[in-house]
């Protein structure tokens, strides 16, 4: 036997003493303030302490493949969230019946409140796992990888919606039986020390604490659940109702805004994902209508409030660069990505978030030299979308007038090329060839530079002088191949100017043009739904602009960037229903 003082009972002393949901979260919150290594060694050190502890080395370990895309890392993940799997389902079968038959017959069984909590978390825990495994298995984009993927999301919701209603009704016992106690002490002394000696918080009892944690550690999963499925294209939709799942995007914001506020070790990244929605899926998919500001409020109240905790997190102060230059703040924002930039030193993949980012805002601000020069770097380091990487390499290579090396990047594209399946891979070459063939101009690159500024919907960050430069610039173009192309574009500064005629007139020359649809097949879709909610504006326009998003969404198909097209009409019709309801 080993000594009282030997160093493995004393590692065993302290592993008995700690709290393993504290310690979690710390280890989450260490990960989040640039400290990926010694929360990865803390997780791994104590991941047989306990489930939870598992978890938390299997999620930094998923963390890693799903920034590195690399197929070792990816393997890793996959094997550790098995894992953990398996230490969660080794003293859980038949779970769900026995919560149940529990919570019925045992609520006064002190034991039984421990035994309830543990087995609730393991179940929160194996759901996670599930979800992690899907998206693994989303990534390898292949078709029997979607099928299995979906079936296993399948089997992680309804996990997630079982103990989401179990801990709400334990949660609601636990508080009548506290305010049964209140009422005990004002009318009967005697009842009131009955009622203490059965429900105290004492020993094994659930209190209200721990179910508070275990609500904020299933909302973070129900809640993203919600979200992700509320943002599913409708003519996807079928797929999804078929495998079960709902979708309310309110129900999903209220669950994460519950989970951040937990202290559950995915609090933290409950915050990341509300900041995410806020600052990046909100003004993308254009969910509020086309207010890209729509969020930015909440998204700073969130920074304002955690700015104590996570003073230097590279992360955290990405996400205010988002927030800035959706406020068209563009040097505050590119100081800011800097800023992230070095502080994530140790971090390879959040570094070329940063550099991503600062590319975006030297477009942004046509300062292309500086453009360029991000966007080679990660066309250089990245293992992910090198193709895409290099086709904007070529535009603002082009745009700054070095028309030959833009002419050698273009021919790097298709040797880059590797995912057949991938959207933005696909349009970076068409668009490459397109420019590699054509008489290629600084102009030419620089409608590239604005077309990519319009799909990935940043014009409206632009200021109002450098809209009338490309405005300026665009007009003098004169390439018959690109016409449509062109007045989509113009209309599109014309709105971020203001100017509702002129854009108008705009949109309705692009979505006349036959002549381009070939290389630009998207034009005519985007153009009508451009026309349609410009029209929605207007009280008398409304139901042509109705119109016009239905004729986006059932005249046209298989163009690129379809699905996203789709998203925001959905939000268009939507906000439409919310203001006359019918």
């Amino acid at each position: 036997m080993a000594g009282p003082d030997s160093p493995q009972q004393q590692v065993e002393e302290k592993a008995e003493q700690i709290d393993d949901a504290e310690l979690a979260f710390q280890g989450i919150n260490m990960l989040l303030n640039n400290g990926f290594k010694e929360s990865d060694e803390l997780f791994r050190r104590y991941r047989t302490h306990s489930p939870l502890m598992s978890f938390g080395a299997s999620f930094v370990s998923f963390l890693n493949a799903m920034m590195t895309f690399e197929e070792e890392k990816m393997q890793m993940a996959s094997d550790d969230l098995r894992t953990t799997e398996k230490l969660c389902e080794s003293d859980n079968a038949g779970v769900i019946e026995t919560i149940r038959n529990k919570i019925k017959k045992s609520m006064d069984s002190q034991r039984s409140g421990v035994a309830i909590v543990d087995r609730l978390q393991r179940q929160i825990i194996v759901a996670d796992c599930q979800v992690y495994l899907a998206v693994l298995s989303f990534v390898k984009q292949e078709l029997s990888a979607y099928i299995k993927g979906g079936w296993i999301l399948r089997k992680a919701w309804k996990m997630y919606n079982k103990c989401y209603s179990d801990i709400s009704q334990l949660q609601e016992a636990c508080r009548r039986r506290s305010s049964d106690q209140q009422g005990a002490l004002a009318s009967d002394q005697a009842n009131h020390n009955t009622s203490a000696e059965s429900g105290s918080g004492g020993g094994g009892r659930v209190t209200e604490e721990v179910l508070d944690r275990l609500k904020g550690s299933v909302s973070f999963g129900y809640g993203l659940f919600h979200l992700c499925i509320s943002m599913v294209p409708p003519h996807l939709l079928k797929i999804v109702n078929l495998l079960g799942f709902p979708g309310d995007r309110h129900q999903g914001l209220a669950s994460l805004a519950y989970a951040s506020e937990s202290k559950d070790m995915k609090a933290p990244l409950a915050t990341l994902a509300l900041l995410w929605y806020h600052t990046v899926v909100q003004p993308f998919f254009a969910l509020d209508g086309s207010d890209s500001h729509a969020g930015l409020l909440e998204a700073k109240a969130i920074l304002h409030k955690k700015a104590m905790v996570y003073p230097n997190s590279s992360l955290f102060i990405f996400f205010k660069g988002r927030v800035q230059r959706l406020e068209c703040q563009i040097n505050s924002a590119l100081a800011s990505f800097q800023d992230a930039l070095e502080f994530a030193s140790d971090q390879r993949e959040i570094q070329h978030v940063c550099l991503y980012e600062i590319g975006w805002c030297s477009m942004i601000e046509m300062n292309f030299e500086d453009a360029y020069r991000s966007f080679e770097r990660l066309k250089n380091e990245s293992r992910w979308s090198q193709c895409y990487y290099a086709y904007l390499t070529g535009v603002c290579q082009g745009a700054s007038g070095d028309l030959e090396g833009a002419k050698a990047v273009f021919r790097d594209v298709q040797k880059l090329f590797k995912r057949k399946n991938n959207q933005i891979e696909q349009f970076a070459l068409k668009r490459a060839e397109k420019l590699r063939k054509a008489s290629l101009t600084r102009e030419l690159c620089i409608l590239g530079v604005v077309e990519v500024l319009y799909l990935w919907k940043a014009l409206p960050n632009c200021s109002s002088s450098k809209l009338q430069l490309m405005n300026q610039v665009l007009q003098g173009l004169d390439d018959q191949s690109s016409l449509g192309l062109k007045h989509l574009l113009l209309g599109a500064i014309q709105k971020c100017l203001g100017n509702i005629k002129d854009a108008v007139q705009s949109f309705q020359l692009a979505a006349q043009d036959e002549y381009g649809r070939m290389n630009n097949s998207y034009v005519q879709p985007y153009s009508c739904y451009e026309l349609g909610c410009v029209l929605l504006a207007k009280p008398e326009t409304l139901s042509k602009g109705r119109s016009l998003l239905l004729q986006a969404k059932e005249n046209y198909a298989g163009y690129d960037f379809e699905n996203r097209l789709h998203v925001r009409i959905h939000s268009a019709l939507a906000s439409i229903k919310e203001v006359v309801p019918h």
